[in-house]
């Protein structure tokens, strides 16, 4: 692949589309919250027997939007509290055994820490319906209406999940921060954005950014199902009225809501979330932040960033 296959990084440092948003996307927002908060979240944690020392593991199950059950790994250092927080999203159809393993880690850092397990895209319920068709995958399911969009239901278990854990009695509430890659990295913009709990951002490579250049610049999925969307449904105002949905989930119409430092991470030739998407949303962040970029990487495990990661959020949360 020709490197970077992108904007050159110097247009990247630069580039600020304006925001999508429109005049009731704060009432949007402002609306779901309320009905999330008419949920109880009834939490519920089954304890687990994990073969290390040191930490205390359990299954938390959670109710969210539409009465849907959040579930995932919850662990917690085997020691006197109240211990900082971090709450894990994971990527597009990419939790493996919930990541249980890489819950334990972080609690063996020192982190009560929870790994949210998207609804439908693991063991989690997907209560949200669709009312018309939509292409494999989780992109397209409800798209013609931003009430009935599949990431109305994902952001606010996202929220509901610092909820939850804020309230446990073994976690400061005022030392939490959310972390993720890809999609993951998008939930913890719209998290940082919809609530105030969290107090540290850590968002790799971020995936549901600036939807327009996505849809025309990305080379692999999950963006292309969008795409592929609009070839089976070609009527214009199809894709105007999806394209309008999305405009409510675009991180980077939620970026300038961020209180919370952040930290972002990119790759060159990501071909997967574009450089310029990542770009998109931070340079419209208006909070302390800063990003890594690693030229010969992609959208992948990036080692070099695992220390910068490490080293944000003792800062903030220790």
């Amino acid at each position: 692949m020709q490197q970077p296959y992108d904007l050159p990084l110097e247009q990247l440092y630069t580039y600020k589309p304006e925001r999508t948003a429109h005049g009731d996307f704060k009432d949007f927002w402002n609306e779901a919250l309320a009905e999330l908060s008419e949920e109880k979240a009834e939490p519920h944690l089954e304890p687990h027997d994990y073969p290390a020392d040191g930490v205390k593991v359990f299954w938390l199950t959670y109710r969210s939007i539409g009465g849907a059950r959040i579930k995932g790994w919850y662990a917690v250092p085997d020691r006197k509290g109240p211990h900082p927080a971090i709450i894990k999203h994971h990527g597009y159809n990419a939790s493996y055994d919930g990541d249980i393993h890489d819950i334990v880690n972080w609690a063996l850092h020192g982190y009560a820490a929870f790994g949210m397990l998207v609804r439908g895209q693991n063991s989690s319920e997907d209560t949200s319906v669709s009312p018309h068709g939509h292409v494999p995958g989780w992109m397209t399911k409800g798209i013609l209406d931003p009430k009935t969009y599949y990431y109305r239901g994902v952001y606010l278990d996202a929220v509901r999940a610092v909820e939850v854990v804020s309230g446990f009695a073994e976690v400061d509430e005022k030392r939490i921060g959310v972390i993720g890659a890809s999609q993951g990295g998008g939930l913890a913009i719209a998290v940082s954005a919809l609530s105030d709990i969290p107090k540290a951002s850590v968002s790799e490579f971020p995936y549901l950014s600036n939807f327009q250049r996505a849809i025309d610049t990305a080379i692999d999925q999950p963006y292309l199902e969008i795409n592929s969307f609009f070839r089976k449904n070609s009527s214009p105002d199809i894709e105007q009225t999806a394209l309008n949905t999305l405009t409510y989930f675009d991180i980077m119409n939620l970026a300038e809501s961020v209180k919370a430092p952040v930290l972002m991470s990119i790759g060159l030739v990501d071909t997967i979330t574009p450089p310029s998407t990542v770009f998109a949303a931070y340079n419209h962040l208006n909070t302390d932040k800063d990003i890594k970029v690693y030229r010969y990487f992609g959208h992948e495990y990036i080692p070099a960033f695992q220390t910068e990661k490490l080293a944000f959020l003792k800062k903030y949360l220790k």
